[in-house]
């Protein structure tokens, strides 16, 4: 009998690396994509025991969710991990719209153009399990991260609402609301001069395996910590500007150097 498959994006470091690490360790198949190659990650992939296949493609991109979706093929994916995203540093007028709209493509677009066709094949034999990585920054206004926050107030947002509409197919949605966590986030989001960018983070490894045990038992949501759960809390309370005034003080460029 054929092994259990997970597609997981975002795989090449990283939560998506641990996620991938955990599919395997559980004997599912891995299909692991990401935009960019899998130079580090290759050899903690190859002896996870388990068949890995390896795409490297821009998910911000229609054709590059194509290509995965075509490598998957007729292929049952029993768990999806839809992590694949990044982040936008610095002032938003200060922004390219090259650079905001790539965050915006790929944080939503091309999340969204993945998961509509595997859920659909989901639902059609009625199971399957799909983990998306929002960010509890969905829940603060992100002066000097703005989009980046936009995008995941919609991830966090639209991960409860398909939860909700596939209620009784046996398909779930989970929500992974990690907070800074240990990754290439923010060298890539060019926030390493920042209070955020250089303080203490949690460990990628340890943000996985809450978000994959909260998939498997068919939770809609997760935040990762206590730190991170007591900022969820406030933000709940405190009105927008309260938090993009709490968030400048943490992303705004040089606020690592006081």
């Amino acid at each position: 009998m054929a092994n259990k498959l997970a597609v997981v994006t975002g795989a090449s470091s990283g939560i998506g690396l641990e996620l991938a690490k955990l599919a395997a360790g559980e004997g599912y198949d891995l299909i692991v994509a990401a935009d960019t190659p899998f130079v580090d990650a290759a050899a903690g992939l190859k002896d996870l025991g388990v068949n890995v296949e390896q795409i490297e493609a821009d998910l911000a991109t229609e054709q590059g969710v194509k290509q995965l979706v075509q490598k998957i093929g007729d292929r049952q994916v029993d768990a999806l991990a839809a992590n694949a995203g990044h982040g936008l540093g610095h002032a938003f007028l200060d922004q390219q719209p090259r650079d905001w709209m790539h965050v915006i493509e790929t944080n939503i677009t091309g999340t969204l153009l993945l998961i509509q066709p595997l859920a659909k094949k989901m639902v059609a034999r009625g199971e399957g399990k799909i983990l998306i990585t929002g960010s509890i920054a969905g829940h603060l206004a992100g002066s000097f991260q703005a989009v980046y926050n936009g995008t995941k107030a919609f991830v966090d947002s639209f991960a409860a609402a398909l939860n909700n509409e596939l209620k009784d197919t046996g398909v779930t949605v989970t929500c992974l609301k990690p907070g800074a966590t240990e990754t290439e986030f923010f060298e890539r989001a060019d926030l390493e001069d920042t209070k955020v960018g250089q303080a203490k983070k949690d460990d990628p490894a340890d943000v996985a395996k809450t978000g994959w045990e909260a998939m498997k038992d068919g939770k809609e949501s997760v935040v990762y910590g206590l730190k991170n759960k007591a900022q969820v809390w406030a933000a709940g309370i405190l009105p927008e500007s309260a938090t993009a005034v709490l968030h400048r003080q943490q992303a705004e460029p040089g606020s690592g150097k006081d």
